[in-house]
């Protein structure tokens, strides 16, 4: 009897043994559940993804929403010192992302404002960052800021200067002054015609191209005070405008352009910099357009 309880004993304390090392082993294999030394790394990572997507969100819908203004320009410095500090602050007031393009034509031809934006845009196209254009005309200065110049989206385009604010064009096709579109939506139409040499209708022409594209224009509808929405800083004795019409010109300028525009402009750039004037920045661009005198011989004028 005595030997039999020893051997049963025995098994006792090696069944007991075990036990404890399994729980031993158990015990160490689990994680520390100690909330003062918890590694809550992984948790923590993935909301500082979360986190980081929507402020990349929030800065994509930002910058999907950068405006170039475009300025075609010639020889008008009185009116270039007003204007960039002018621009600046007025988009600055509301919270437009935007940079100014001074394009300034330095050839001896006759002034081409549409071959000029065009310039403009094929030289902002570059720079890979820019989602809406304003073609906007160094003279005139919005100062009602109730004018937006807000991104119209694809497929419209937004004119500021409408003929019921304009100081001075008031005809219901008109579009110039200052006019506001998607860079996608310029290149679609192979942006304006290049046959417009000195003043006028390359904006008419314009509005025909958007108007067979399927453009939609919009116009500022919330205006309250239609009064003095821009002032107008053009001197006509200084200043007078080229209306010299001279070979067939004046039959060619009335009709549809589908030829010329962005896929054959034909120019070089003299020199680009960057300048400030009253601390508000802008580059000038300086540009030599060459002249197809067999398709626009009225680029200069006899």
């Amino acid at each position: 009897m005595g030997l039999r309880r020893f051997k049963t004993q025995k098994w006792l304390w090696i069944f007991a043994l075990l036990f404890f090392v399994l729980l031993y082993l158990l015990a160490i294999s689990l994680p520390n559940v100690n909330s003062d030394s918890c590694d809550c790394s992984l948790t923590t990572g993935k909301y500082q993804l979360h986190a980081r997507k929507a402020e990349n969100e929030i800065s994509d819908h930002h910058n999907s929403n950068h405006l170039a203004v475009i300025v075609p320009f010639r020889d008008r410095f009185e009116e270039l010192i007003e204007f960039v500090p002018h621009m600046h602050n007025f988009l600055s007031n509301q919270s437009v992302l935007h940079d100014i393009f001074i394009i300034n034509q330095s050839d001896n031809f006759r002034f081409n404002r549409a071959s000029l934006i065009n310039v403009g845009f094929v030289h902002i196209s570059l720079l890979e960052k820019f989602d809406y254009i304003a073609m906007h005309d160094v003279d005139l200065l919005p100062v009602n800021p109730q004018l937006k110049y807000i991104n119209p989206g694809n497929g419209f385009a937004l004119h500021i200067a409408s003929p019921k604010l304009h100081p001075k064009y008031h005809y219901e096709t008109f579009v110039g002054g200052i006019l506001i579109l998607t860079t996608d939506d310029f290149k679609k139409l192979n942006g304006l015609s290049n046959k417009y040499w000195g003043w006028g209708l390359e904006d008419d022409e314009f509005f025909h191209r958007m108007k067979q594209s399927g453009i939609k224009i919009l116009r500022p509808d919330n205006i309250t005070e239609k009064e003095n929405c821009f002032r107008h800083v053009h001197d006509n004795k200084k200043r007078v405008r080229d209306q010299q019409k001279c070979y067939d010109q004046k039959t060619a300028s009335r009709k549809r352009d589908r030829i010329t525009g962005l896929s054959d402009l034909s120019y070089r750039i003299d020199s680009i910099s960057s300048l400030q004037i009253d601390t508000a920045p802008a580059t000038l661009v300086r540009v030599f357009l060459n002249c197809n005198k067999t398709l626009t011989p009225w680029c200069s004028c006899p």
